[in-house]
């Protein structure tokens, strides 16, 4: 059979042939590309020389066909998850987690990697060579290559189940949110949604068959205004108990499942020699102990708790006076915070929505990018895409006129893809077979979609989801490593959200709304006035937010700090943790945990903190530029050279400092949030 997984890419710039991949193709692409590696292994393990390019170069070039498969299945699984995929992924991540263990659990390989980091200082390599041994080295032994044989067979069988457990976990919650549909008959139900909202959800029904209704999904695009904008408060709460119930007591109960990837994940740090999984995490992290972390959030909710206090007893008074409510739930949160907004600020999000078509809002990415780094994006069309939404471009350095990376985009909710934004390395920068390539970066999002008569035209929040994303992208796209292991994103995960929380700062500048945001009508530019109120909304209620956020980072920390043995109902151990930080009343029937996909599923186990901690980062970096002006070309240049190109060539505190020229100052986090 034809398989285009097992040929070399024949589209420009080397280009995944998502055009032409099908299903079938992925479990007989892994077999041979597994086949090929195990046998280079056996010939990798008998050469005896133990010098850094044969120990750890070759290596990788051994994996590197296996790693191409994989990363096309993966991006594939998140952004365009059809049956037949979703139905081999079991397979796909058992073979993937038994091949990655007979590597890392081989005594021979291990052997060869502890020679070449043993003597690594007397092979003269630079220190990036030096880092890459190190990370290489740390890595086999956090997999368990110092263990003894029957724990390494336990380390197997537990990495395996967590592999299948995690996915089940992410798939449940999907399969969860594609489930729920509400359809409103009465027109009178939707009082107060905006007319952008009034066509979708009429849309949708007429999508499912369900012409003369209005429908309501589980994407963000839909619950969010009606938690915002619905006077029926019963829909309101019908809606947030939907979303906040998913994968909680129904067919797709997650409840077990995070009870045994928290026993799993335990097992495996002790063997390992830690005390908890937030330990073994935490390790490898600028933040480096459970307790540095503790300490961290704890000194933030001590700073934001009573502005969240006076914050919400505002948001009760109005909710009294505007409605005699007398008990303000979660539910009704947005709802009246919005109110609250055009009263202090005379705005909301709906006054700015016209302002903010897509295509324009990625046109002025593409120009600030351009602004402080000198790169340029040309939209082109011979690059294949795995779904009609996606755009690609060709990325270009405008002084020294030489390709940069390609860069993809999928930006509208659809039932194959998972909720959420993320950016994704298609192909990572740096050596492969001894050449060092260029990156492909994706950024998936779950957008307001355009309709029948309105181009989609994005929140506030929207807004900066896109240039969160986009920072991550700029990460990815402008690294300037040898090696894939370290290029790009690949550092501390408490580092990673530096670049992608930086650039949301500029959303809040004039300078920068001044090269987008205009009227999709009229073409007028956005009125100083509203941008002076989006600026001021920066600091709207923020105490409120902070404590939403402690709220994850705590509950995150808990259960990976906690014997799980002790978590035997999830709801009550949920709770017990976040009544600290949560101002308002316990809804029954919800559960967060059950679809706390970040921390069961995503990768930010005992790391969902680094938003906040990369917070204190970005913002302490941005008052960098405001001293100089946030365009400023010194400053932009010294972002890039030390942040942006680096990738985890050296301790992320290490070129911190070289860029700004002193440790962060957390007192910058307070002073942008107004909580200091």
């Amino acid at each position: 059979m034809h398989n285009p997984l097992l040929e070399k890419p024949s589209a420009a710039h080397g280009a995944y042939p998502f055009d032409t991949v099908k299903p079938e193709h992925f479990i007989p692409a892994l077999e041979t590309a597994m086949a090929s590696a195990r046998l280079a292994l056996e010939s990798y393990k008998v050469n005896p020389t133990g010098d850094f390019q044969q120990v750890i170069v070759e290596k990788n070039d051994v994996t590197e066909q296996v790693d191409y498969v994989a990363g096309i299945f993966f991006n594939l699984h998140s952004a365009q998850c059809t049956e037949e995929l979703e139905k081999i992924s079991p397979q796909i991540s058992e073979m993937l987690t038994k091949f990655g263990n007979d590597i890392a659990l081989d005594p021979v390989i291990f052997s060869k990697i502890k020679a070449c980091y043993d003597t690594r200082f007397e092979q003269d390599l630079s220190s990036e060579e030096l880092m890459i041994i190190e990370k290489t080295y740390k890595s086999f032994v956090r997999s368990g290559a110092l263990l003894a044989d029957s724990e390494k067979q336990r380390m197997r069988e537990l990495d395996e189940k967590l592999a299948k457990l995690t996915l089940t976990f992410s798939q449940n919650v999907l399969k969860a949110t594609n489930e729920y549909l509400l359809e409103i008959t009465d027109k009178s139900e939707l009082n107060g949604l905006p007319d952008s909202f009034m066509e979708a959800s009429a849309e949708l029904a007429e999508k499912k068959g369900k012409q003369g209704s209005w429908c309501i999904s589980l994407d963000a695009p839909m619950i969010i205004p009606v938690l915002t904008y619905a006077k029926n408060r019963d829909l309101r709460k019908k809606v947030f108990l939907a979303n906040s119930s998913k994968a909680f007591n129904d067919k797709y109960d997650n409840q077990e499942n995070l009870k045994e990837i928290l026993k799993l994940r335990t097992e495996r740090a002790k063997i390992l020699g830690f005390n908890t999984h937030a330990d073994y995490v935490l390790e490898e992290r600028m933040a480096m102990s459970p307790k540095k972390v503790m300490d961290f959030l704890e000194e933030l909710f001590i700073k934001a708790k009573p502005h969240a206090e006076k914050e919400i007893d505002k948001l009760k008074k109005l909710a009294n006076e505007v409605d005699g409510l007398a008990e303000l739930q979660r539910y009704d949160s947005a709802y009246y915070s919005e109110i609250l907004k055009k009263h202090e600020l005379d705005f909301d999000d709906e006054m700015l929505r016209p302002y903010f078509k897509l295509e324009n809002v990625v046109d002025g990415i593409f120009k600030v990018a351009n602004k402080l780094y000198g790169i340029n994006f040309k939209e082109v069309f011979n690059i294949p895409k795995y779904h009609e939404d996606v755009r690609t471009f060709e990325v270009y350095d405008d002084e020294t006129n030489s390709f940069v990376g390609l860069f993809y985009t999928d930006f509208f909710p659809r039932e194959t893809k998972r909720g959420g934004a993320w950016m994704s390395g298609i192909k990572e920068q740096g050596m492969y077979q001894g050449k060092v390539e260029r990156p492909h970066i994706m950024i998936v999002c779950n957008f307001t979609k355009p309709t029948k008569t309105k181009p989609s035209l994005l929140t506030l929040d929207e807004v900066f989801t896109l240039f969160h994303e986009f920072g991550h992208a700029l990460h990815g796209l402008l690294s300037k490593c040898k090696y894939r292991d370290l290029s790009g994103t690949n550092v501390y995960w408490d580092f990673v959200e530096l670049p992608s929380q930086m650039m949301e700062n500029w959303v809040l500048e004039k300078d920068c709304l001044d090269l987008f945001a205009v009227h999709f009508e009229t073409g007028e530019k956005i009125p100083a006035d509203l941008v002076a109120k989006i600026k001021a909304s920066g600091k709207f209620l923020e105490g409120l937010a902070t404590l939403r956020q402690l709220s994850f980072a705590t509950l995150d920390m808990a259960y990976h700090m906690t014997d799980p043995s002790l978590i035997t109902d999830v709801t009550e151990f949920e709770s017990k943790i976040t009544d600290k930080t949560s101002l308002f009343p316990k809804i029954k029937g919800t559960n967060l945990s059950t679809a706390f996909s970040h921390i069961f599923s995503g990768g930010y186990s005992a790391g969902y903190y680094s938003y906040k901690w990369a917070e204190v980062l970005d913002a302490d970096a941005f008052e960098f530029f405001q001293q100089s002006g946030v365009f400023n070309k010194e400053v932009a240049k010294k972002f890039r050279t030390y942040i942006l190109e680096k990738g985890g060539t050296q301790h992320p505190m290490e070129l911190y400092k070289q860029f700004r020229g002193q440790e962060p100052d957390v007192g910058a986090l307070l002073r942008r949030a107004g909580l200091h």
